[in-house]
């Protein structure tokens, strides 16, 4: 019976070792931390930032503007008499598990590999990603004003029915109601869902190189529950009568190719053998090789001058101290004997 816990301990054992990211690479990872180069990598992406910025307020804008109020007529209330109910997902949730839950565990692998390339790469790549399906999203409920399957209690809270002479209807409800009423196409809450988890989704893969064809399908179970929590806020929000299917089908679409794209601009894909960095660190890590073995051929060729100079030293040396020789002994020549010798 004590073997049977043993042999569990070691299997996990195993697996847990396979997600470390220390074990992705040979590289010193301590070379690219905050504070060494934090400040250089976010200066280099200022302008990213800044669009960032101007993404936030166009969000708002489009946010704050009213929706194309589409025509509803006598006949299209008969599918919209669902009943109004709060929305079993907050809306003040979605940015909690949708930008601050993958962010933590972006800070999470920062903690173990201090690679800050990764870290704000992928912090920047999840705000683009969300941001970027939040204003196309806001963008196309302006431009379609599709109603929501609970319209008629929003326009007719008291269910008293009021048309005009064309058949549309003549809302006296609350006009935030209405309003948002006239959202329904895509889903917000899908699309925020699918962008956020599915960034990180693809970030995980990646993490723990799901797609390295060695059959640990336990890695796929870790990936696709980012998924499976955004496919759940989908269905919540069609069990909540805010939105039709075709809605949360084009909310999680638009948001899972936006995710998509802006982590491919970052990281490799999931399925490559580098796929567990970004394109920046195998950059700093290419530079640093060659500035690497730059200096040493420049230290060999150092050296070699200096035992060149060592030598033409010696040699003048030994050069030097036999001349001094020659000149103490003074060795007679037998021209000079001959040339003294005869005058006399």
């Amino acid at each position: 019976m004590s073997r049977f816990p043993m042999a569990w301990k070691a299997v996990f054992g195993r697996f847990w070792a396979s997600l470390q990211p220390g074990r992705m690479a040979v590289a010193d990872h301590c070379a690219y931390t905050i504070k060494s180069h934090g400040a250089t990598v976010a200066r280099d992406h200022l302008h990213d930032w800044l669009i960032l910025l101007l993404l936030i307020v166009i969000e708002v804008i489009l946010y704050a503007i009213h929706p194309f109020y589409r025509f509803v007529g006598r006949d299209m209330m008969e599918d919209l008499k669902y009943p109004m109910k709060d929305n079993t997902v907050p809306v003040w949730a979605v940015p909690l598990y949708a930008v601050l839950l993958p962010i933590a565990v972006f800070l999470f692998f920062y903690m173990r590999r201090r690679d800050v390339y990764d870290l704000h790469h992928s912090v920047l790549g999840l705000l683009f990603a969300v941001l970027i399906t939040a204003v196309l999203t806001d963008a196309i409920k302006d431009a379609v004003g599709r109603p929501r399957p609970d319209f008629f209690w929003r326009c007719f809270p008291d269910g008293v029915e009021n048309y005009d002479k064309w058949g549309g209807v003549v809302c006296h409800g609350k006009d935030s109601d209405i309003k948002e009423g006239h959202k329904s196409f895509p889903s917000g809450h899908t699309s925020w869902s699918f962008a956020g988890l599915g960034f990180l989704c693809l970030y995980l893969s990646g993490k723990i190189k799901a797609f390295d064809k060695k059959g640990h399908v336990s890695k796929l179970c870790i990936v696709f529950l980012p998924l499976l929590a955004a496919c759940l806020v989908g269905i919540s929000r069609v069990d909540d009568y805010w939105h039709h299917w075709q809605d949360v089908f084009a909310g999680g679409l638009l948001g899972l190719v936006v995710a998509t794209f802006c982590y491919s601009q970052f990281f490799p894909p999931p399925y490559n053998d580098d796929g567990w960095g970004t394109y920046a660190y195998f950059r700093a890590m290419e530079q640093s090789r060659s500035n690497t073995d730059t200096a040493q051929n420049q230290n060999a060729i150092n050296v070699d001058a200096l035992e060149a100079q060592v030598m033409n030293q010696g040699r003048r040396t030994n050069s030097d101290t036999f001349m001094s020789l020659s000149s103490q002994h003074q060795f007679p020549s037998p021209a000079l004997e001959a040339m003294e010798l005869g005058p006399k």
